[in-house]
């Protein structure tokens, strides 16, 4: 297989492409219908393949399009995967089930969102909403120039942006834009006020398939921090000395510093709130759960800061040019998604190497334990 062959143009071709891969390799698909059509009018779903038996004492989750249109990379590998019959017996050797969820957010891969159709950012939104939610305060104060009266933005909304900037520094535009808030539904990076259908249907995922291991791995695909083709490793659990071993033991390569943290400064990610494997926890407490985030790099973060800006811009105005409309999300997708066979090799060989590091820790096929 080429290393363009199992990337897709489209949410629609990438869902046929790995429905293809799951049943050339034996496997059956469990599908959950989301309640929106596509872009083209397609049918929308959360897909999973488990690759290994029910009662497997060892789950790992790969999973894709958590951000929606970062699906395009995370679907490519899971069809690879899916194809790769060596790792697959590495598995099965190890007692690893390895467990597909497909299009984590059908809605944003398919209309070339990073959002789902309630407007959410899904790795924002696993909150205890029955709680008062978080206050981003400077997202507050910087609000109307991430998305002011006109796009592109005016020399006025620049200086400004570039005065803060000065001010406090890029990490703090990037904290302040990028953890998380909860009080402008139609602003970046909103975590919502209720569960989102993409939520409550991973978390069924997980009692279904997750209940009864006593080990979990999961990892995360992401696409859009970093340097390009870059796959940043980050750990995706609670600020835990132990599991931190585990990760760092299982990707970090030989001194552990391959695996980055948001907790210690270390990743080009900033601290965030609400996030995704907070499910793991509450969903299967019987396992002892390891997670990273596998984050490929595209743009300098500016650029892609200001991609989501202009295409949350359009989206909170239809009235825009359709010619404006469609290049803003062409700038949305190609910021996530670097459609070159040189990006796509160095995906594809780091996912890999990836899953069979996480496949050898959970088997503990290297003797260590943890």
């Amino acid at each position: 297989m080429s290393a363009a062959e199992p990337f897709s143009q489209s949410y629609a071709e990438a869902r046929r492409k790995f429905l293809a891969a799951a049943e050339a390799a034996g496997l059956d698909v469990q599908s959950h219908p989301h309640p929106m059509l596509g872009m083209d009018g397609e049918a929308l779903a959360m897909d999973v393949v488990r690759d290994g038996p029910a009662d497997a004492a060892a789950v790992l989750v790969l999973s894709s399009a958590c951000h929606g249109v970062e699906g395009f990379c995370g679907s490519g590998i899971q069809v690879a995967l899916l194809a790769d019959a060596g790792l697959r017996a590495a598995a099965r050797a190890a007692g690893v089930a390895l467990l597909h969820v497909h299009a984590l957010n059908p809605y944003g891969f398919s209309w070339w969102r990073r959002t789902t159709h309630e407007n959410v950012d899904l790795n924002r939104n696993f909150q205890d909403f029955s709680q008062p939610l978080p206050r981003n305060t400077a997202y507050d104060e910087i609000a109307h120039l991430l998305l002011p009266a006109d796009w592109p933005p005016s020399a006025e909304v620049v200086r400004a942006e570039a005065d803060y900037i000065a001010r406090h520094g890029l990490p703090a535009w990037q904290r302040a834009t990028t953890s998380g808030q909860y009080h402008h539904p139609e602003g970046l990076f909103y975590g919502g006020h209720n569960p989102t259908w993409s939520q409550q249907t991973l978390r069924q995922v997980l009692q279904e398939h997750a209940q009864t291991c006593q080990r979990l791995g999961w990892i995360d695909i992401h696409t859009g921090l970093g340097p390009s083709g870059l796959g940043e490793r980050i750990f995706a659990c609670r600020d835990d000395a132990a599991a931190l071993a585990r990760a760092r033991a299982w990707w970090g390569g030989p001194d552990g510093r391959g695996v980055t943290s948001f907790y210690d400064g270390s990743s080009t990610s900033a601290p965030l709130t609400g996030l995704m494997w907070g499910a793991a926890y509450q969903e299967c407490p019987q396992a002892e759960y390891t997670g990273i985030a596998l984050e490929y790099g595209t743009l300098p973060i500016e650029q892609m800061i200001d991609a989501l800006r202009a295409d949350q811009w359009v989206e909170n105005h239809p009235e825009a040019p359709p010619a404006q409309i469609a290049a803003v999300k062409r700038q949305t997708r190609d910021a996530f998604y670097t459609d070159t066979p040189i990006w796509k090799q160095q995906v594809l060989d780091q996912a890999e190497a990836a899953v069979r590091q996480a496949v050898a820790g959970l088997g503990r096929l290297d003797g260590r334990v943890g």
